[in-house]
């Protein structure tokens, strides 16, 4: 089998850590990063009884030059990377009117500039390959703003924009560039969402991420395995054809 090397950011829990789980599942090694160490070491753990590879690099994704240094551990590692997945980012909520400069410094760094930073580096290791694919997660939040979200929802539109211009920017190197939106996924960060809504909103816990989960066509909280699934898809020879994209997987609420 082919050597296959990916690249999993925000991978100690939740999306990414089921994204690097399932790739490795797929045949891929998998590089994984995120802050905290233990975490990490015991995803790498998980991979590795899968039969891979892996490799874990704490590092701090708004800072562009450990970035650049993460991949070229990855690169020192395995002598290449197919695949990036831009997976790590953080959510605020507040109401648009309390909304800071330094909520706005923090949410922008780690979900814009971290993502162009990891796009930039591992391009640049993918032109030398002439061939890849740069995964960026968004959010149905991408899509349409949400009531509390909005300067999250605005470094998920950035993404999308990010995303569609590097589509066309590093095509003709072989790399495409595509985008997944989750929706409300059962994970901590939606936890927090619920704790902080039920504070502007003055409900109990529980009762903001109920009404969402009932407004889900097909009935049930999206799961982090559901979106690994379509990211498995979007790394596999499956979708060569397909960049500039970000697709919805939510379960039916954007078109709702």
């Amino acid at each position: 089998m082919e050597k296959r090397v990916a690249l999993v950011t925000g991978a100690a829990r939740g999306i990414g850590r089921a994204i690097a789980l399932r790739l490795a599942r797929d045949g891929f090694d998998v590089a994984i990063n995120d802050l905290n160490k233990d975490s990490l070491n015991h995803v790498s753990k998980e991979i590795e009884n899968l039969g891979r590879s892996s490799f874990s690099i704490p590092a701090d994704i708004s800072d562009r030059s450990q970035v650049f240094s993460m991949v070229e551990q990855v690169v020192q590692q395995y002598g290449q990377l197919d695949v990036l997945v831009a997976n790590a980012g953080i959510v605020q909520v507040k109401p648009i009117l309390e909304i800071t400069e330094q909520d706005l410094e923090k949410i922008f760094r780690i979900n814009v500039f971290g993502t162009l930073y990891c796009m930039q580096a591992a391009a640049e290791q993918m032109k030398k390959q002439k061939r890849g694919k740069i995964l960026n997660a968004s959010s149905t939040s991408g899509k349409r703003g949400v009531e509390f979200l909005g300067h999250y929802a605005a470094t998920k539109f950035s993404v999308i924009g990010l995303t569609q211009t590097a589509a066309k920017e590093l095509a003709p190197y072989g790399i495409t560039v595509n985008a997944y939106c989750p929706g409300v996924v059962g994970t901590d960060m939606w936890e927090e969402i619920d704790r902080k809504m039920s504070e502007y909103l003055d409900v109990p816990i529980g009762d903001s991420l109920k009404k969402r989960i009932e407004g889900i066509p097909l009935g049930r909280v999206e799961r982090p395995e559901d979106v690994a699934n379509f990211v498995s898809y979007l790394a596999s020879a499956d979708s060569n054809y397909m960049t500039g994209q970000a697709v919805v997987i939510d379960g039916g609420i954007v078109f709702s």
